[in-house]
């Protein structure tokens, strides 16, 4: 045992040996991927962990601590009504207007607290595939037949691919049918419609904080006047945050003054949005962790933590990976991986079997973040890409990267992710080889 111990040191010696030895650091597509992979990193930190993730997490806490186990059971559980279940899940996205990670912790969210798998897979989907803002702007920039084909393909997908997965899995979800059916709700702790208002008004500053900017020239739509104001509108519903914390949580409002103060302040005195944002999250942290009226309240807190905890690392590998291996594909930004985009651009003409399957399994590890997919699409066909391989990529793309199945990996499980992924790519192919043939 003790020789075994010392051959897989030595081993982990040599192999750290040899990658030190034969790095290819005189390549230039090597650091061309190595300064994607950073460029990626920088800009997910900057643009996507505190304006999407940060508000996610909360989020995904306020269902943990604060929505029933019997709503979630209700609408999403094993014993709720199907077409009830998977029509809130179908059309989830078009309320939080998320990316493939941002989803990630509200669907850990609803999985713990006792939804059914194909619900919970419908809502995982749907959540960044049914995006409005990212439909409306694929209608506007790619076509209006490729926006209504995303529509339908999107709404279809999570209820098929939802529904596949459930009876897959029928005997587990049995069990766990008949385990719910013996479970008795806790009366609700507070009237509905107050959990409602704080948890949407926590969506709507999610949804106009990362309000997308409209394409060039536009400067007379009514997406343009909410991106002007974007800012104006996320602190109006700051305020209905500030009244939820205070009249719904009942947290002391001297302390919720005074945080609404500093974020103020902060936005005052700083002109990058993240700095008022991420005071407004310490703020609210910190008195609700504090917080001794209501055990609810730090649990929000404590909650929102341990899906940070659970997905971050995950997430910073999995967009590690994607940017050495794809590249950095984002604002006016295009820096090629290891793998050429041109390989990519040329393997996705036409409409073959081929060339779907392609494009289904690029935009299923690769990254996209909410509403960059289309300007990237919009450069590919005009390399060439097919509309068929086009569609499989906005079908596949936006619901999965390989940061997502990381993360999905740790929460359902490995056969379960896969099957996930194998069924989004396979039916992202068919629908895409159909479209195409048509047009």
């Amino acid at each position: 045992m003790e020789l075994k111990k010392e051959f897989k040191i030595l081993a982990w010696i040599i192999a750290v040996f040899a990658f030190a030895f034969f790095l290819p650091i005189e390549n230039v597509r090597f650091n061309t991927a190595i300064a994607a992979t950073l460029d990626l990193v920088k800009w997910y930190a900057r643009e996507h962990v505190v304006l999407c993730l940060l508000p996610a997490f909360f989020i995904a806490g306020v269902i943990s601590v604060f929505v029933s186990q019997g709503s979630i059971l209700k609408y999403f559980g094993a014993n709720a009504k199907k077409w009830l279940a998977y029509t809130v899940a179908a059309v989830s996205g078009t309320i939080l207007a998320v990316c493939s990670c941002t989803i990630l912790p509200l669907f850990s969210s609803i999985h713990k607290r006792g939804a059914g798998l194909g619900p919970a897979i419908a809502f995982l989907y749907s959540g960044p595939a049914i995006n409005i803002l990212a439909i409306v702007l694929t209608a506007r920039i790619l076509g209006f037949e490729m926006g209504v084909a995303r529509t339908i393909g999107a709404v279809a997908f999570s209820i098929v691919i939802g529904s596949i997965m459930a009876i897959i899995y029928r005997k587990e979800e049995k069990v766990k049918k008949e385990e719910q059916m013996n479970i008795i709700p806790p009366p609700e702790k507070r009237p509905m419609w107050q959990t409602a208002l704080h948890f949407f008004t926590l969506v709507l500053i999610l949804v106009f904080a990362n309000w997308g900017k409209p394409a060039s020239g536009d400067t007379q739509s009514a997406w343009y006047f909410i991106w002007a104001y974007k800012w104006y509108i996320t602190s109006f519903f700051g305020l209905f945050l500030v009244y939820s914390l205070i009249f719904i949580l009942k947290l002391k409002w001297q302390y919720v003054v005074l945080a609404a103060a500093a974020v103020a302040v902060a936005g005052m005195v700083s002109p990058n949005p993240l700095v008022p944002m991420v005071v407004g999250v310490a703020a609210m942290s910190i008195i609700t962790l504090l917080d001794k009226r209501d055990e609810d309240n730090k649990q929000w807190t404590l909650s929102t933590w341990d899906f940070a905890k659970q997905i971050l690392p995950l997430l910073a590998m999995g967009v590690v990976i994607a940017g050495f291996l794809l590249g950095s594909t984002h604002d006016n930004t295009a820096m090629a991986g290891v793998i050429p985009n041109e390989w990519i651009a040329a393997l996705v003409g036409g409409n073959s079997i081929f060339s779907n399957l392609f494009a289904s399994v690029v935009g299923a590890f690769m990254y996209f973040a909410t509403l960059t997919e289309v300007p990237i699409l919009q450069g590919l066909l005009a390399s060439g890409m097919g509309k068929g391989p086009a569609l499989a990529l906005l079908l596949a793309g936006p619901s999965l990267s390989l940061p997502n199945m990381l993360v999905i990996r740790g929460i359902i499980g490995t056969q379960k992710t896969a099957v996930y992924v194998t069924l989004v790519i396979i039916m992202a192919t068919i629908t895409g080889l159909i479209y195409g043939s048509i047009l």
